[in-house]
């Protein structure tokens, strides 16, 4: 209840801002829009980084954005398979899911940087490289996170011939941390989440294979956003990616440069054999 109060008190001060400063009426919309976001981390985490961002887009668009969280990977799947989101982030091969069941657009991504999966283990264990880890447990994320999993998956089993126990843990967080808990032998994740970790975390783990890399998540829209909404939302990407501010809010995700993006940039997924290894989630 305190942190709604805040947010309208938030809209009713940067609203009475924008009247005495340019003598007109307020920008903001009535119309509100969902963010769906990948879980990626926990909850808090999650929010902790989004919500602030989700403020600014607001402010530079005069838009409502109310972001919508997912307890685990496979909900947020049916929730984009079910249209619940107006917006969202997602990696690559949801959006290609997301494109094909909803008409969902990719609007903006990083273009500084590219999504690859990275398997670890304990930073003083004996396992070298992939060959090592026959027969061990390695933790997922969940089934269908693109490099921890989809891609990672694809390359043990089909370049590397490897036989292993998977075990999916809901969030890329959760991976890692079942390595030094002992859980688990290796993780998936991707080098964008590890960077992430605590350091001292980090310092406790090592890379011992890295995937293919290709374009990172995009931010969505759904069609039935109007094209002058969904525009708004994607210059405001790229606007607060130009200024100190906003590239530090920015980085949190990570998105160190957002850049214009659309349908055909990810494709390419499709020749990659993925569905063979993607799990339906079933839409309820």
């Amino acid at each position: 209840m305190v942190c709604s109060s805040f947010r309208q008190i938030f809209k009713v001060i940067s609203a009475s801002a924008f009247l005495v400063a340019s003598g007109g009426a307020p920008a903001w919309s009535e119309t509100e829009y969902s963010f769906g976001v990948v879980p990626q981390f926990e909850a808090r985490r999650l929010s902790d980084i989004w919500a602030p961002i989700l403020d600014e887009l607001e402010r530079r668009t005069g838009l409502n954005l109310t972001m919508v969280g997912s307890p685990r990977i496979p909900d947020f799947e049916q929730g984009f398979a079910r249209g619940e989101f107006d917006f969202t982030y997602m990696n690559p091969y949801h959006s290609l899911i997301a494109f094909d069941t909803q008409g969902y657009e990719p609007l903006v991504r990083d273009g500084a940087r590219q999504l690859f999966g990275v398997l670890v283990v304990e930073k003083d264990s004996d396992y070298k490289e992939v060959a090592d880890l026959e027969g061990k447990k390695i933790a997922f994320p969940a089934p269908n996170a693109l490099g921890a999993s989809l891609l990672m998956r694809a390359d043990l089993s089909r370049q590397h011939g490897l036989n292993y126990i998977p075990d999916f843990v809901n969030t890329h967080s959760s991976a890692y941390l079942n390595v030094l808990l002992g859980e688990a032998e290796a993780a998936g994740g991707v080098m964008a989440t590890f960077n992430a970790l605590d350091p001292a975390i980090r310092d406790r783990l090592r890379i011992v294979y890295e995937t293919t890399r290709m374009p990172p998540h995009p931010v969505v829209v759904h069609p039935r956003v109007p094209d002058e909404d969904a525009e708004k939302v994607r210059q405001a990407f790229i606007d607060m990616s130009t200024s100190p501010e906003g590239r530090e809010l920015l980085a949190q995700i990570p998105m160190l440069e957002a850049v214009r993006t659309d349908p055909g940039e990810y494709l390419v997924l499709r020749d990659l054999g993925l569905e063979d290894f993607y799990v339906e989630t079933g839409v309820e």
